[in-house]
């Protein structure tokens, strides 16, 4: 099972990670400077992830393909990592849609 582990930064804000059961980090959020936007944010997460739709496929000016997870409202919630290609982009999104809705969550801030 995936799990979310909120951190704190540099600049003392909560971010999260979702990371696949191998460990991976498969989405990453931005910097929330409360622990309780940040929990917010992993729900939103939560109730999202099923719904393809939400999912914003993207190119980076390099070529990678990569994707944002986007709330109701159109904000990005999360930002996966850069893909070598398509294909493995669709695979972490798949992977973002099967651990996202049971994920403990770690907190580590």
């Amino acid at each position: 099972m995936g799990k979310f582990e909120i951190n704190t930064d540099t600049s003392d804000k909560y971010r999260f990670n979702l990371k696949a059961t191998n460990g991976q980090v498969i989405l990453s959020s931005q910097g929330y400077t409360t622990k309780s936007a940040c929990e917010n944010g992993i729900a939103s997460v939560k109730k999202n992830a099923q719904d393809d739709a939400m999912f914003e496929r993207n190119t980076a000016k390099d070529g990678s393909p990569f994707f944002n997870l986007k709330s109701s409202n159109g904000q990005v919630i999360g930002t996966s990592e850069m893909y070598s290609s398509t294909s493995a982009m669709e695979t972490g999104i798949a992977s973002v849609k099967s651990n996202a809705p049971d994920a403990a969550i770690v907190d580590n801030s």
